[in-house]
């Protein structure tokens, strides 16, 4: 009998991705293209929706014709993609109304600003998780119904139908058959209840928004349907779908209350599983819903709620220092460069080039150098850097563990910075717990194609899943405790300075 693998895709802001796993959860395959990202204004920021598709099939495609397999071999579909950006397309015709509007986009935050003055915003959070913010989906949708001529009268005819990345994807991939999408997507729009787990007829109503358009919402591992189009000869069951984020929780294996990993790529995502039931953060952390694993019935579908926090600069400080600074040629001479000095020598770097994001949420903060001396050098600069990653992350993780009201007992992680030792042995050591880097990196991809295997049975249980999780390397807190209290001492001063000076613009 031919072997079976679950193939992942993984759709991201800049790229598409598909993974080919085998049962031990290893790569055999892989394909990846860029697309093009459009900049119409300011602040705006765009994709063409058959770029996202175009692309997606043509690598899923690629990974699999690269194995020497075809159509036949494959077991399931995973998908995995971008949060909170926004499509919109005719129902009949299947053509896009507006390019998607992605998760970047700002151009409703005035609309964001009205609603907050009106008062509502406790009512979205108590409902929602989310703060009121253009980062989510409904205003974007809102904004494309108002502005394409003809949107409303076609929204109101029902022949609109909205969807995030993974609903566009399985549109297309079943010849536009089924309209879904799983519960992390949904609850990332600002129009889903996390506690009834629906689309909420008041928050519709709050952004003039025709249920009609919405798609059916379905667990995150679960048989949706099978793929009907020309990328593959044979009908392959989509089995999985998740937000980028929570896949990467699902491929870490984080699947008890407590357990927390942080994404460090080119911001950082930190994400706590919290169990069964959602907490409301009282620190400036959105709460969302982790993934629903599928049953029978709703009722008999187990979902599990994360608090989350993102750091809008992560390594992007790395690509600042190579391409704004030019102290680095290339990423990965970081470490050496850092590394060349025993510490910062109290030199403090707040990246806060695109504002502060969790728990400060400071739009108006900018990026600031405390502490400079004429002794300071590059490499204490480089050092300040690195270090500034791991500082923002404690601070996410402090707000956290306040919230939960749980210790956590270790942070798993992953994301290209994670592949700095120096980075992740400093983590450690502020967060007094060890950092665990997996042997696969590959998390949010290895997620979906968990959720899809599950649903298929290709893996039986997540017992099965836990058993793959191996460790490459363990970073275990080595400096003093009073030393550690004198560097967050620090850190804390420069934020407070960085905020003073926003709070003067």
């Amino acid at each position: 009998m031919q072997e079976q693998y679950i193939l992942a895709l993984d759709q991201g802001t800049t790229s598409s991705r598909a993974m080919l796993f085998d049962t031990h959860g290893n790569v055999v395959s892989h394909a990846q293209k860029e697309f093009r990202q459009i900049y119409p204004r300011p602040g705006w920021v765009e994709h063409d929706p058959q770029d996202i598709w175009s692309t997606q099939a043509g690598v899923a495609a690629e990974a699999v014709t690269h194995a020497g397999l075809n159509g036949t071999a494959i077991a399931a579909i995973g998908i995995t993609n971008q949060r909170e950006t926004t499509l919109v397309w005719d129902r009949t015709t299947g053509q896009p109304l507006y390019n998607a509007i992605v998760w970047q986009d700002r151009r409703t935050a005035h609309f964001c600003d009205e609603l907050k003055a009106q008062g509502v915003e406790p009512m979205v959070r108590s409902k929602t998780g989310l703060p009121i913010d253009a980062y989510f989906s409904a205003t974007k949708i809102r904004w494309i119904l108002d502005h394409v001529e003809g949107a409303r009268e076609l929204a109101r005819q029902g022949k609109l139908a909205f969807g995030t990345v993974d609903s566009w994807l399985v549109w297309n991939f079943t010849q536009h058959r089924l309209h879904v999408t799983d519960v992390t997507n949904a609850s990332r729009t600002m129009l889903f209840n996390i506690h009834t787990l629906q689309w909420d007829d008041e928050l519709l109503a709050l952004f003039d928004i025709p249920r009609s358009m919405l798609p059916e919402v379905r667990s995150s591992s679960e048989i949706y349907g099978s793929t009907q189009t020309t990328v593959f000869a044979s009908k392959i069951p989509l089995a999985g779908i998740a937000g980028d984020q929570h896949a990467a929780l699902f491929g870490q294996m984080c699947t008890r209350a407590g357990m927390v990993k942080n994404t460090y790529g080119t911001g950082c995502f930190l994400m706590m599983n919290t169990g069964c039931q959602p907490i409301e953060s009282r620190n400036n952390l959105i709460t969302t819903i982790a993934w629903q694993l599928g049953g029978a019935t709703p009722a008999t579908s187990v979902t599990h709620y994360a608090l989350e926090g993102s750091i809008f600069i992560g390594g992007a400080v790395v690509q600042w220092l190579r391409d704004g600074l030019g102290l680095i040629r290339h990423a990965s001479e970081i470490e050496a460069l850092a590394r060349s000095v025993p510490h910062s020598d109290g030199v403090y770097l707040v990246p806060a080039f695109a504002g502060l994001g969790a728990p400060h949420w400071n739009a108006h903060a900018r990026g600031t150098l405390f502490g400079a001396t004429r002794g300071t050098t590059s490499a204490h600069i480089a050092r300040a850097a690195l270090d500034s990653i791991a500082y923002q992350s404690f601070d996410v993780l402090q707000a956290m563990e306040a919230d939960a009201g749980m210790r956590i007992g270790e942070l798993r992680v992953d994301g290209g910075a994670c592949a700095n030792n120096l980075l992740m042995q400093f983590q450690a050591d502020l967060l007094g717990v060890d950092t665990v880097r997996p042997h696969i990196s590959e998390t949010t991809a290895l997620g979906a194609a968990y959720l899809a295997g599950l649903a298929t049975g290709y893996w039986p249980d997540i017992d099965a899943l836990q058993n793959q999780w191996k460790l490459q390397q363990r970073f275990t807190p080595a400096r003093p405790p009073d030393e550690i209290q004198a560097c967050l001492a620090g850190w804390r001063r420069a934020i407070r300075a960085a905020i003073a000076w926003a709070d003067q613009h």
